[in-house]
């Protein structure tokens, strides 16, 4: 892998990880359209870890007071009232929902990642693919945004969400179209919404790494690639938080059906060109 081959596939898995038109359809395409070759499972591992840059970056002050959340539920269960306490704070409540919301998310990952692996040689089924990301972006636009903040996110909702997610393991099915409009259908407020799907792609994103590093410690580390995959990781990490942060201004004016319409377009062109 040259170093441009790089730069360019960290670019796409940095901007279509986060904009809702589907990371892995991209990549396909990219390696379809532009002949990068197929990148490796290691250089994967590494431009994931990239992305994880990207969310942790733009969203630290958020993911510090829930570490710190986190941290304080062992004084809370030794409280008297403890189960009181442990619902009191708000943060606490997005934690145990990004627990429930991650449990889908990792059953259908482990039974069937051989299954969707399979599906990834056939460019036609992205196409199709494609095209229910953007029906999934338009419904979702059409929703009134919720009420629900980070303390009214029920069991159900998270469950939702994580069933929605689920969806995402399928190639050219967006992880954030999905599970943003999983959290607009459940009420919550577009901003919660927004916050939670972002947040939610950590333990996402972390577990497909972890799935995927035996494989890459298997296959061995070239060093004469070490630059190549450095340039894969920086750039990744820098297009991933371009692209968050641009997500977040157009959500919040309410323009997630602009995806819809590149999600279909492109989705006829790929069933008619490959």
């Amino acid at each position: 892998m040259s170093i441009i081959e790089a730069i360019i596939v960290g670019i796409v898995q940095g901007l279509t990880e986060f904009i809702p038109i589907s990371s892995s359809a991209h990549i396909i395409l990219a390696q379809e359209i532009l002949g990068v070759k197929q990148p490796g499972i290691t250089f994967e591992v590494v431009v994931h870890v990239g992305t994880l840059f990207s969310v942790f970056w733009v969203f630290w002050d958020d993911i510090f007071k829930l570490i710190k959340a986190f941290f304080s539920i062992p004084k809370a269960l030794i409280n008297k009232n403890s189960f009181e306490s442990l619902k009191r704070k708000d943060e606490r409540n997005f934690i145990y929902m990004l627990i429930i919301a991650t449990i889908p998310t990792g059953v259908f990952g482990l039974v069937f990642k051989d299954f969707f692996s399979s599906v990834y040689s056939y460019t036609k089924v992205i196409g199709l693919t494609l095209l229910v990301t953007g029906g999934i972006l338009y419904l979702s636009q059409k929703m009134a945004s919720g009420y629900k903040k980070d303390g009214e996110i029920s069991l159900w909702d998270g469950l939702i969400i994580g069933l929605f997610q689920s969806l995402a393991i399928f190639p050219g099915i967006s992880r954030s179209g999905s599970t943003i409009a999983g959290a607009l259908f459940r009420k919550l407020d577009r901003e919660t919404a927004i916050r939670f799907s972002f947040i939610l792609s950590i333990p996402a994103i972390l577990g497909a790494t972890v799935l995927e590093v035996n494989e890459a410690i298997a296959q061995g580390f070239d060093s004469s690639l070490a630059i190549p995959y450095l340039a894969g990781l920086v750039f990744s990490a820098i297009s991933g938080v371009i692209a968050i942060k641009w997500l977040v201004a157009l959500l919040n004016k309410g323009k997630m059906h602009y995806f819809s319409y590149y999600c279909w377009v492109v989705g006829v062109l790929v069933l008619i060109f490959f």
